[in-house]
């Protein structure tokens, strides 16, 4: 079952709201306002919108100015241009310079596509984690979009948001609460842990209730917060099923399943096995023929599964 409002309708209303009694909050936008829908912003707070142009680096850098003057911008572009095309902005006049900036990039992965690989990010979040004190997180889907944005506004930081722009595979039920840096359990388990995120967390869902008709016990822990990343559900997990399989629609270099690995290998050595893009670059297609290229399927999720449980024996 698909949510009712795309994603990038949330993130507008969410914002919107809040700026009935945030008078900080401002948008910036690279002229992509259809795409990412934010003309209701504009429509609301003209005052509080800006658009500078197809200009990415741009909108960084006016981004980084407005914060200086105590405004919250968030600005957003396709997460190809939104991370690689304004890195040294993003770098110096945002984290280094210490600047509360909210950085939005949408299409993550095969969500891109048939706009292809030039426009499809299975980098973005290795890029933004590789920068000191970034802060780097995936929604689910809407109830945790709407759950953590008033979160991501009052977080004082440089703060980069991977976000699907479409309808999302509803996961959570409506009040559900989330807490920025927590995981959240979805399944508990004893045999394993899928560690999951984004349009991969509902394919961990259905792994793990094949395993359950198998006679298994498979668990899933969304780690929606890549950085910082919750340290004591993943060593948890370790101890609790002794295997772990990592699912990211990116790629496993520098992705997720590498962000978990330096918590494993530090803390709690077990099994794991990586279900994510295999240092390639991306492609057109739909998104059922590119998961099943780049193997992100369920059935990748239950083959990498049963191979880090067989590594326990």
């Amino acid at each position: 079952m698909q949510d009712m409002l795309e994603m990038r309708e949330v993130y507008c209303n969410c914002l919107i709201e809040e700026a009935k009694t945030n008078d900080k909050i401002v948008v910036v936008e690279a002229d992509l306002m259809n795409c990412i829908k934010t003309g209701p912003f504009k429509k609301a707070y003209p005052d509080r919108f800006f658009n500078v142009g197809i200009a990415e680096a741009n909108m960084v850098g006016v981004s980084a100015g407005l914060a200086t003057c105590g405004k919250i911008p968030f600005c957003s572009s396709f997460g190809t241009f939104a991370t690689r095309r304004c890195y040294d902005q993003v770098f110096i006049s945002v984290a280094y310079s210490k600047q509360n900036v909210k950085i939005l990039g949408t299409d993550p992965g095969i969500c891109a596509e048939i706009n292809g690989g030039t426009h499809m990010p299975f980098e973005d979040m290795g890029i933004m984690r590789g920068i000191p004190n970034m802060l780097c997180v995936e929604p689910t889907d809407a109830t945790m979009l709407k759950s953590l944005m008033p979160q991501i506004i009052a977080y004082d930081g440089a703060t980069y948001i991977r976000l699907q722009r479409k309808k999302a595979e509803t996961v959570y039920q409506d009040g559900e609460k989330f807490d920025l840096l927590k995981a959240k359990t979805v399944i508990p388990g004893k045999d394993a842990t899928i560690i999951a995120s984004g349009i991969m967390v509902s394919k961990a869902v259905e792994a793990s209730k094949i395993f359950k008709g198998m006679g298994m016990s498979v668990g899933v822990l969304n780690v929606f917060t890549w950085k910082p990343i919750d340290e004591e559900a993943i060593v948890k997990a370790c101890k609790t099923t002794g295997a772990i399989v990592v699912a990211e629609n990116h790629n496993f270099r520098n992705g997720l399943y590498s962000a978990v690995a330096e918590v494993v290998v530090n803390n709690c050595p077990v099994p794991m096995e990586s279900v994510g893009v295999q240092d390639e670059f991306g492609e057109v297609g739909k998104m059922p023929y590119l998961a099943q290229k780049f193997h992100l399927t369920v059935d990748d999720i239950v083959q990498k599964t049963l191979k880090a449980i067989k590594r326990k024996k």
